[in-house]
């Protein structure tokens, strides 16, 4: 049995798609893709690592079936170079507009594959199988493809949204532990900003999430892409309210590129959730223990809560100018007014912080 959402996205050509959700569905989905796209040649885009973990054959059984797999796996792969080398795989494999891309794995296969769909032969349709804690939580579903350039994070991108989302939540069983918690933490930032509920869920259940129990798992898959999928329906080009996703990511995306990327996406949003909340201490906008329950959950996922010794304040201030939503330099910020709900400000849901309030709360981190 799956459990199914339905993503509304009016300026979309398809006027929206499926989110199927279940429990070792992998081995089904060829079945259900070919079905679902009968007049598509399928290409599927994945990394080593999902390959090493025999998702690959589980979900092709066994079938040759047209692919790219990204080497190495990971963050250092999220380059144009990557994207370019996609595109002349379809095009040597004689692939047209009628080209269904099929990504499998985890965040950075779906931004990397997604651009590549977005912009091969003026764009073709995508479908995500999100293998990881976090690709699952957040990066399949909404339509943001993108890859790093050799300064900042997601330099370069399209909104593309997809075709169809599959998650398997079995899937992330493949996963070793670091990478599982850190991938929690975008459940942990959709509960802060959208749902005190879900908030007090994760708080109660978090032992059986760590535990990997397929059916707690489904129902934070669930939870994940509802509270995503309205918030895309609402603003799916980012115009204003979809900024609430961005939440600890402006900070936590400068903390990522300054260590080199040796920090998990997970572990460095930590940081910048954090980094909110004392900046929301620092305006006033703080209850009394607020702060202490957020960090509660994420000190028990083991992700770091503090900048690593290495990264300079002078670096993080540089990257957070180059911030992609940047204006004059500097970027707002999403701050929330209490759990589950985001502090909004004359109708604009990204204020302005001052950049002394910045550097005073990453000295203090």
């Amino acid at each position: 049995m799956m459990l199914e959402l339905e993503i509304k996205i009016p300026a979309s050509l398809q006027g929206g798609y499926p989110i199927r959700i279940g429990t070792e569905i992998l081995g089904s989905l060829w079945s259900q893709i070919r079905a679902d796209f009968s007049r598509h040649n399928k290409f599927v885009v994945t990394d080593e690592n999902v390959v090493a973990a025999g998702l690959l054959q589980k979900l092709t059984s066994g079938r040759d079936v047209p692919a790219f797999i990204i080497s190495p796996p990971g963050e250092t792969s999220k380059n144009i170079q990557t994207v370019v080398s996609i595109i002349e795989a379809m095009e040597k494999a004689y692939l047209g507009r009628d080209t269904l891309v099929v990504a499998l794995g985890g965040g950075t296969v779906g931004d990397i594959a997604g651009f590549a769909a977005a912009i091969f032969k003026r764009g073709v349709p995508v479908v995500h199988i999100p293998t990881t804690t976090v690709a699952q939580a957040d990066s399949s579903v909404g339509g943001k493809t993108g890859v790093d350039s050799s300064i900042s994070k997601n330099a370069f991108g399209a909104f593309w949204h997809p075709a169809a989302v599959y998650i398997d939540v079995a899937t992330v069983g493949t996963l070793d532990e670091r990478q599982f918690r850190a991938g929690l933490v975008e459940s942990v930032k959709h509960a802060i900003i959208a749902d005190g509920q879900y908030f007090d869920y994760l708080e109660r259940n978090l032992d059986a999430v760590l535990e990997r129990r397929t059916d707690v798992l489904e129902k934070v898959a669930h939870w994940n892409c509802k509270i995503k999928g309205s918030v895309v329906e609402a603003d799916p080009d980012e115009r204003n309210q979809r900024r609430i996703l961005n939440y600890g990511h402006t900070i936590g995306h400068a903390i990522e590129a300054a260590s080199g990327f040796e920090l998990l996406h997970g572990e460095a949003v930590a940081i910048g959730i954090i980094a909110a909340g004392l900046i929301e201490t620092e305006m006033g906008l703080s209850e009394s223990g607020r702060l202490d329950r957020i960090r509660r959950i994420l000190e028990k996922l083991d992700v770091p809560v503090k900048l690593p010794r290495n990264i300079a304040e002078k670096d993080l201030i540089d990257l957070i100018r180059r911030d992609k939503k940047a204006v004059n330099k500097w970027p707002r910020f999403v701050l929330i007014a209490k759990i589950g709900e985001v502090y909004c400000q004359d109708g604009q849901y990204a204020v302005e912080v001052a950049p002394e309030v910045v550097e005073d709360v990453l000295d203090r981190l």
